[in-house]
């Protein structure tokens, strides 16, 4: 805020320069110094003086008035600057596509929880292409995906690598095989996401680094419901191995083993490109990359 406007607003509610002067710490010169400076600027005069007092005059009643609402602003600026800068509270919007919003985040909140109660994300699920379209127009802070064709307008920070795998139900006659090659995966029914989705992009790349045609393609809109047809016994998946973790471990799933798999994909933290992240915003990501990181490390077993 303006220095003189401060004096003169002090000058003005004191009735006194002397006053004033004490009360700023400064000489009865300099604040009569402050307040013609601030006259000679507005080209009017503020303030009637006399041996004893000053008083306001009309012009001088105005500048009084928007003074205090300006000094009210910079309360409220500094107010929201100390919220955004240094305090770990409050909303913020949060999406995550499918594979990392329903196996890995969970962890993450959790965490967040312990370590920051007053912070209240909330959470959408979509797909790759939903989210990164969300947080460009404002309606998430944070994003998580695992797809790669992310699009302007957003920084990505890579946060962690996951493991694909291919797997079908443990009675599917390609589980009894100990390698499964090109010719008998393409002859399956694959189930796979829909497009836009980062596990059917990775998909799509598994069957051109293969050279596979599948003779069949079952979209899905949900990774359980892929999970749940392949354990009924009807075709093969490619996902996430922690997606698969709990049929894996009791075996109701089964990894095949296929040349040049496992592959690994990143997950990406998307946020506006130049936005100021708020203290509520930096904390969740510090605790994001710490659960991911644990449980997302290649020496951590599914």
């Amino acid at each position: 805020m303006d220095q003189s406007l401060i004096v003169f607003a002090e000058a003005a509610e004191a009735r006194s320069f002397s006053r004033a002067a004490e009360k700023l710490h400064m000489t009865q010169p300099a604040v009569s110094q402050h307040v013609r400076s601030l006259e000679e600027r507005l080209k009017t005069k503020l303030l009637e003086r006399n041996n004893k007092s000053v008083s306001l005059t009309k012009a001088g009643e105005i500048a009084l008035h928007y003074a205090k609402e300006i000094a009210s602003s910079y309360r409220k600026l500094d107010e929201k600057l100390e919220e955004l800068l240094h305090y770990a509270g409050g909303p913020i919007a949060v999406g995550a596509s499918y594979t990392f919003g329903e196996y890995v985040l969970p962890l993450s909140l959790a965490r967040l929880n312990e370590a920051y109660p007053n912070i209240r994300p909330s959470v959408v699920i979509g797909n790759t292409a939903e989210i990164a379209d969300r947080v460009r127009g404002r309606e998430l802070d944070v994003g998580i995906v695992e797809g790669e064709e992310i699009g302007p307008g957003l920084d990505v920070e890579k946060l962690a690598e996951d493991e694909m795998v291919v797997a079908t139900g443990a009675r599917h006659p390609l589980a009894k095989l100990e390698r499964v090659g090109p010719a008998l995966l393409a002859a399956e029914t694959w189930l796979v996401r829909e497009p836009g989705s980062g596990t059917r992009a990775a998909a799509d790349k598994l069957f051109a680094r293969l050279s596979l045609r599948p003779a069949r393609l079952m979209e899905m809109g949900s990774t359980q419901s892929i999970k749940e047809t392949v354990e009924a016994g009807l075709g093969v998946t490619l996902q996430s191995r922690w997606a698969l973790r709990k049929e894996l471990g009791l075996g109701f799933l089964k990894v095949l083993d296929i040349e040049g798999l496992p592959f690994r994909r990143s997950f990406h933290v998307l946020t506006r490109e130049g936005d100021l992240r708020t203290r509520a915003i930096e904390a969740f990501l510090d605790v994001l990359r710490e659960a991911s990181s644990a449980m997302l490390s290649p020496d951590r077993e599914a």
